[in-house]
């Protein structure tokens, strides 16, 4: 598939959500809609768990300090923000960046299902417990972040691989050193699943 077809698809899941008002509460207080940002070939793709204020008022993902954190990480990794391709399950920012709701990110389920399905990456690599919860439910961030897992999703087979989310470092510093080494593994994790 193009880049332009893609384009087209990821702008109809866009109008989609608008038109069919998907978390109007949300939508009330938001600026903009923030569905993803990057490259639409994308081997990797992130996805966190919702806009902030600067994502909001930008409308795109991870553009404030936490976004700066990945940025860097994706430095360490040897990636740039232009190769890889970022979203979040919920793509309006909650009041007061409070954490999404369970019923928020079920309602935005779908719509990041199809944003995967267009994409087609190699490895999805969730940042925070949030987007983890809903590809391995029943599994603890703590003790499974940065191991890559096969499983099997909406009769696609996924390798996904938890990572703790950029702002838990920016509250506690040692959790820094933690996500730098976990992102050092996905150029390596990728290097094998390319060769499969």
């Amino acid at each position: 598939m193009s880049s332009n077809d893609k384009q087209k698809l990821l702008a109809q899941i866009a109008a989609d959500i608008k038109s069919k008002n998907v978390c109007p509460n949300l939508a009330k207080t938001a600026t903009n809609l923030v569905i993803g940002d990057g490259n639409l070939n994308a081997k990797v793709v992130f996805i966190g768990e919702a806009p902030g204020k600067n994502e909001d008022l930008m409308g795109k993902p991870f553009v404030g300090a936490a976004g700066k954190f990945l940025d860097e990480m994706l430095g360490h990794a040897g990636l740039k923000r232009e190769d890889v391709y970022i979203t979040n399950i919920v793509k309006y920012r909650p009041p007061n960046n409070r954490d999404p709701l369970p019923d928020e990110k079920a309602a935005f389920w779908p719509y990041l299902v199809r944003q995967l399905q267009i994409i087609g990456p190699v490895l999805v690599v969730t940042l925070g417990r949030h987007s983890m919860e809903y590809f391995m439910p029943s599994q603890r961030i703590s003790v499974i972040h940065g191991q890559p897992k096969r499983i099997s999703f909406n009769e696609q087979k996924l390798v996904v691989m938890p990572l703790f989310h950029p702002a838990a470092a920016l509250y506690n510093g040692g959790m820094r050193q933690t996500l730098i080494d976990d992102f050092m593994k996905i150029p390596i994790v990728l290097k094998k699943l390319e060769k499969e």
